[in-house]
């Protein structure tokens, strides 16, 4: 090992080495992002109660997202589902504080913010994302929603009427 990283060219290659195996993990985590997975609805699965949040389910879908007071790209989703919501009829959004909601946030498994839950016009839940998402992968992930049977296959997001869900 001394005979490779001992030298300052061995050093040299080393760093970029480990630079190329983080841009290209840093890539790949990054196209992920915004990217809605598709879940299968299960009969024991915990349910968004909206209604004790003052919400109500779209009629179409209905996109919850945890948000947090200090998450820029929070504030970005916010504008990409705000935006939708008003183009889409029949289509909700409720953004839900995590600090105003930490028994949701464990329930759900919310791990970072934002964090946005696709639900069907049931109110199952037929996707989730976490991170930035465009307006694209928004209507995207309703398209999916609309075009498909309930969770088979890959979503990626949007929205209608916001809503805060602050109790």
């Amino acid at each position: 090992m001394d005979l490779v990283f001992g030298s300052p060219l061995g050093r040299a290659a080393g760093l970029v080495a480990l630079l190329a195996v983080t841009s290209l993990l840093w890539f790949v985590a990054s196209r992920r992002s915004g990217t809605m997975r598709a879940s299968a609805a299960r009969a024991d699965d915990p349910r968004l109660d909206l209604a004790g949040l003052g919400a109500v389910h779209g009629s179409r879908a209905t996109f919850v997202q945890f948000s947090s007071e200090v998450c820029a790209p929070c504030r970005q989703v916010a504008r990409v589902l705000t935006d939708l919501s008003t183009r889409e009829d029949g289509v909700s959004h409720v953004e839900i504080d995590v600090g105003e909601h930490p028994d949701l946030v464990r329930t759900h498994g919310v791990l970072r913010t934002p964090t946005v839950f696709l639900l069907g016009p049931s109110g199952s839940v037929h996707g989730r994302t976490s991170g930035p998402m465009t307006p694209g992968q928004a209507r995207d992930a309703l398209a999916a929603l609309d075009s498909d049977a309930p969770g088979t296959s890959e979503l990626n997001s949007e929205p209608h009427g916001r809503t805060r869900g602050r109790g």
